[in-house]
């Protein structure tokens, strides 16, 4: 019977020329509907095919509770073309089927039990097998992506809500009492809705066996992780999340990938995936494996996992961790432990390209989302289009704002005058890239404290600090990142195994803040002046930055036709009839101002707007008279915008 089955499927390849071609030039961009387990029916009889690229394996095969994980009972063919692809179908083989690439190598005695580097899902850890998987799912997102486009414009506000799904919040009282995917998709639609936020920014959600890496060591580049649910499961999540007009962006890790030996690390006994020179393929810091971008096969695996959540799982936006990691050959390594590039340098050329095409195809088969780097140098033109000499990135993460904007927000108040130009240096090149102000996960971990926990002063002033420290990055230009408890002022740093202090809320200074911030989400995307012209000089004017001695900065954020004042006074003291320059006459209206009571602050303020004097102030015909409430932002709008 077995020799009857072999016969009549010799021909279920799913791979023709063309794609083996592709694969090998590095190019191909949608391996995942060929390679990997899939299941189908040949001549009336149900199964799956099999398909796993092993170039140096001396035999493949599938084992799984199917064939009692016996090697021998169903070995895969080798091609014939070069490629190094093992395949075969596989009759009576059910959906969510166990099991693993049983390899034997070429070199030596190394065999092993493999998962599947396509699997579209997996076991839930610390198990290891991968699960044969139907991916049909009926989405309800149509009206979404189709006018997604705007949505996702550089030009659109975009209000990020950094998520890790196992600790936002739990199920129960347990512990790891995850709330499944569906579970998920409610609570945090109606609360991200309410909140103002555009989008929601997963921490991977890509299948990791550390828990603790909290998704950042990735082994299922095609499979979500079982710990919160089914594929399926994941995709109503994010399909709940487009009906209630929010979009979602994942965060993928192309820089480095762990050794845990289910994975692909040594995968058909050589250093298939990764380098084998330690001094290119181990990670210093993380003590992970580095990817071989210069491999084609390697890079069309890589670009492949990118599409595929855009594809299979209709997301808006990825987020690559670690660029810098892949742009320098001595990233985080001391002299003589790393190789110089072919011109003696430190960039890595092959990274490089890898990024390049990995942007282009995302931007050529998905126009109407982003990609995002986490790039923590100056590297130039990360943001900038690959025909123009960039890497080619939608976005980038500006770490240099976060940091020069938290050491400023650390000093006692008394002595911030002494460092006045870090709140001012940024405007110095906020233009120079597509910014996103982040406040993200990596500031609340580690010893480092939680956002309001780095303020200084007693209580009162904490809260005020932190209402003054968020109206000013929603007022400086780029677009923002916010990771969640910070919305509410939670005290204790994050912690992966817990869900965050939603008692908080009890107390009204928390109440205030997670006000304060539900309503600068509503103004930034509510005003076209703040958000419109984030990435363009023409979008921003300085009134007064030099007023170091009392600590206070004021500037216009504007479009064609709109403009509002921003006024943030950065020390605890009130100052009154504080005179600031404007560009025009009239009545101008106090939008937001962070002291207002219902905010946990004093009430101090300008009884909701004021009228511009034909008084010259900062080089200007018209100014304002106000009253600066203390640690506290000003939004004030032109009556005539």
């Amino acid at each position: 019977m077995q020799e009857k089955i072999e016969k009549e499927t010799e021909n279920t390849s799913l791979l023709t020329d063309n794609d083996i071609y592709l694969f090998r030039e590095g190019s191909h961009s949608r391996l995942y509907d060929k390679l990997g387990s899939h299941l189908m029916t040949v001549e009336g009889t149900e199964g799956a095919y099999f398909a796993v690229w092993a170039p140096n394996a001396r035999s493949v095969s599938v084992i799984g509770e199917f064939n009692g994980w016996k090697p021998e009972a169903h070995p895969l063919n080798v091609r014939e073309d070069g490629s190094g692809i093992w395949e075969g179908f596989i009759p009576d083989i059910e959906n969510g089927s166990m099991y693993k690439y049983h390899i034997a190598s070429k070199y030596g005695n190394y065999s092993a039990g493999k998962g599947d580097p396509f699997a579209f899902c997996w076991e839930v850890p610390p198990r290891t097998a991968s699960l044969v998987w139907d991916l049909g799912y009926e989405w309800n997102d149509r009206e979404w992506m189709n006018s997604r486009h705007g949505c996702n414009s550089l030009n659109n506000p975009l209000s990020i809500y950094e998520v890790h799904p196992g600790s936002w919040k739990k199920s129960s009282e347990e512990e790891n009492g995850y709330l499944n995917y569906r579970e998920m998709a409610h609570l945090l639609a109606d609360y991200v809705k309410e909140m103002g936020f555009t989008h929601v920014e997963f921490l991977p959600i890509m299948e990791h066996p550390f828990y603790g890496s909290w998704g950042y060591q990735t082994t299922g580049y095609f499979a979500p992780t079982g710990r919160y649910g089914t594929p399926q499961d994941l995709m109503y999540l994010i399909d709940h999340l487009h009906q209630n007009g929010t979009g979602v962006i994942v965060d993928w890790v192309p820089s480095h990938f762990p050794s845990d030996e289910h994975g692909i690390v040594y995968f058909d006994g050589t250093h298939l995936y990764e380098h084998s020179d330690p001094r290119k393929g181990i990670h210093p810091e993380w003590k992970s494996c580095i990817f071989n971008y210069g491999r084609s096969e390697v890079m069309a695996f890589l670009i492949s996992s990118a599409l595929f959540w855009l594809d299979k799982y209709h997301i808006d936006g990825i987020r690559v961790d670690a660029v810098a990691s892949m742009l320098y050959l001595d990233y985080a390594r001391k002299e003589g432990e790393w190789v110089p590039n072919e011109h003696g340098g430190r960039e890595n050329l092959e990274a490089i390209t890898f990024l390049k095409r990995f942007n282009q195809a995302v931007y050529k088969e998905f126009p109407d989302v982003q990609t995002i780097a986490e790039e923590s140098t100056a590297w130039p033109m990360v943001s900038r289009p690959v025909h123009a000499g960039g890497l080619g990135f939608g976005m980038k993460w500006n770490m240099g704002w976060m940091h020069d904007t938290l050491d400023y927000f650390a000093n006692d108040p008394l002595y911030r005058k002494y460092h006045h130009s870090k709140l001012t240096f940024s405007l110095w090149y906020a233009f120079s890239e597509n910014f996103v102000l982040s406040l993200s996960h990596d500031e609340v971990v580690y010893g480092k404290g939680s956002l309001i926990s780095k303020m200084p002063g007693d209580e009162w002033q904490k809260f005020a600090n932190l209402r003054l420290l968020f109206g000013y990055m929603y007022a400086h230009p780029g677009k923002k990142l916010m990771f969640m408890g910070g919305e509410f002022g939670q005290w204790k740093e994050w912690d992966h195994d817990k869900e965050l202090d939603w008692d908080l809320l009890q107390n009204p200074f928390h109440q205030g803040i997670q006000r304060w911030v539900r309503d600068l989400n509503h103004l930034y995307s509510k005003e076209p002046a703040m958000h419109e012209l984030d990435f363009e000089g023409e979008g921003f004017e300085w009134i007064d930055n030099n007023d170091r001695e009392q600590s206070i900065i004021n500037f216009i954020r504007r479009n064609a036709d709109e403009m509002i004042l921003i006024v943030c006074n950065f020390t605890p003291v009130p100052r009154h009839n504080y005179r600031v320059g404007v560009p025009r006459g009239g009545f101008w209206e106090e939008v937001l101002n962070s002291d207002a009571k219902d905010y946990g602050g004093s009430g101090k303020g300008n009884f909701g707007g004021i009228e511009a004097a034909p008084v010259p102030a900062h080089g200007r015909y018209h100014s304002l008279s106000l009253t600066l409430p203390p640690l506290g932002v000003l939004f004030i709008k032109s009556e005539g915008s």
